[in-house]
């Protein structure tokens, strides 16, 4: 999977997580929880979301990997590798 691949991945399952929320308003290394205002629940079903789209196991433990948006774009890009 390419970065622009995870990236419009990870866009497409935001949006049904937080329609409202907007990846480009992000700033790099801000959290999406903070930049968007996700709740512990949102940014679960988000990595439900990305499982589903992906097939990428994610456990707990790397959670935190996935806090911004690049490093949740790089977690599934070298995952998918």
């Amino acid at each position: 999977m390419t970065e622009s691949e995870a990236r419009r991945i990870l866009g497409a399952v935001l949006a049904t997580v937080a329609p409202e929320a907007d990846l480009d308003e992000v700033g790099e290394g801000e959290t999406m929880q903070e930049a968007m205002d996700l709740d512990s629940v949102d940014f679960l079903n988000l990595v439900i979301g990305l499982h589903e789209r992906t097939g990428i196991e994610i456990p707990e433990r790397d959670y935190p990997e996935l806090a911004t948006v690049e490093g949740c774009v790089a977690y599934l890009t070298s995952a998918s590798a």
